[in-house]
């Protein structure tokens, strides 16, 4: 018969064992590149965190699709992310200056960041789904 230290020992090898081979066969997660011509959000924003700002803040917030700020490759339907070809994407970086600065200026939130919960002012705010302010009904 063996005895409980013996089995307690045998245990504890094999989970170390196991453990080792889980980790020597898991490729290691790649980190985020970080995004090219970012000039408001920050340069070191997650994919997560920079993808719930253009999807949840921006095409919610604005009606709008990527399509709509961010210009096509050339020769290709892809779109080139960090492309200024369009002026629309210079319109959409002065309105998130211009939000930040509304949030710090007149509601004293000190650090205030796209796509955090603490802004009083986003832009939903005025936009309400619709791509000009001026078009929302109430």
């Amino acid at each position: 018969m063996i005895s409980a230290k013996k089995k307690s020992f045998f245990i504890g090898c094999l989970c170390v064992a196991v453990f080792i081979s889980v980790e020597a066969f898991t490729a290691p997660q790649k980190k985020d590149e970080p995004f090219k011509n970012l000039q408001v959000l920050p340069k070191d924003i997650s994919s997560k965190d920079l993808s719930h700002i253009m999807v949840d803040d921006f095409s919610d917030g604005l009606g709008m699709s990527c399509k709509n700020c961010h210009a096509k490759e050339k020769d290709s339907e892809k779109l080139d992310y960090a492309s200024d070809a369009k002026p629309e994407k210079q319109i959409a970086r002065a309105m998130m200056q211009m939000t930040l600065k509304i949030n710090k200026d007149f509601f004293s939130i000190e650090q205030p960041a796209i796509g955090t919960s603490v802004l009083a002012v986003s832009c939903v705010t005025c936009h309400k789904g619709q791509p000009h302010p001026d078009e929302v009904t109430e």
